[in-house]
C-alpha cells in the first residue's frame, strides 16, 4: 500500500480569520512548514534587488502549541522590525519546551496580506495514526 503524499500544508476556510492545516514527517518539519504557510499567506515577495538575511531564533515554552504560536509571532516580529520575507527554516532543536532555529529570507520585502498574530484559537497538535504531525493554526488579520 502506498502513502498518499501530504501536502507541506493547505489554507482552510474561517469565518473572520486566515487559517492553515499544517502537516509534517515530525515536529520539526511541522513547525517549517507552519512558518512557511504563514508567509504564504501573507504573499510576502522579496523587492527586486534583495539581499540575504539569516537569523537564529531561541525560544522556550510550555508545550508544542504554546512553542508553534511563539515561533510564529516571533518571525512575524522578526518579518516586521527587519523587513525580511522568509523563505527557509532550519529547526536545529525542538522538545516540549525549546526550539533552536535558523530563519533564511530576503529584505526589503512587499507583503501583500498582513497577519497581526498567530492564535491559539483552534490549535491542537497532533499526531495522526499514519505517524505524521498535523496542526490547525489561526491567524488574526
Amino acid at each position: 500500500m502506498v502513502k498518499e503524499a501530504l501536502p507541506a500544508f493547505e489554507e482552510i476556510e474561517h469565518t473572520a480569520d486566515l487559517a492553515l492545516q499544517v502537516y509534517g514527517k515530525d515536529p520539526k518539519e511541522l513547525f517549517a512548514h507552519a512558518a512557511q504557510g504563514m508567509f504564504s499567506l501573507m504573499q510576502c515577495a522579496p523587492q527586486e534587488g534583495a539581499e540575504p538575511f539569516s537569523c537564529a531564533v531561541e525560544l522556550t515554552g510550555y508545550d508544542l502549541e504554546g512553542l508553534l504560536v511563539d515561533w510564529l509571532n516571533e518571525l512575524l516580529y522578526l518579518s516586521e522590525r527587519e523587513g525580511v520575507c522568509f523563505e527557509d527554516f532550519e529547526i536545529e532543536e525542538l522538545t516540549e519546551s525549546r526550539l533552536s532555529a535558523r530563519a533564511r529570507g530576503k529584505r526589503p520585502c512587499v507583503l501583500g496580506k498582513g497577519i497581526k498574530a498567530a492564535t491559539f484559537f483552534d490549535l491542537q497538535v497532533v499526531q495522526r495514526p499514519d505517524g505524521y504531525y498535523e496542526a490547525t493554526v489561526t491567524f488574526d488579520v
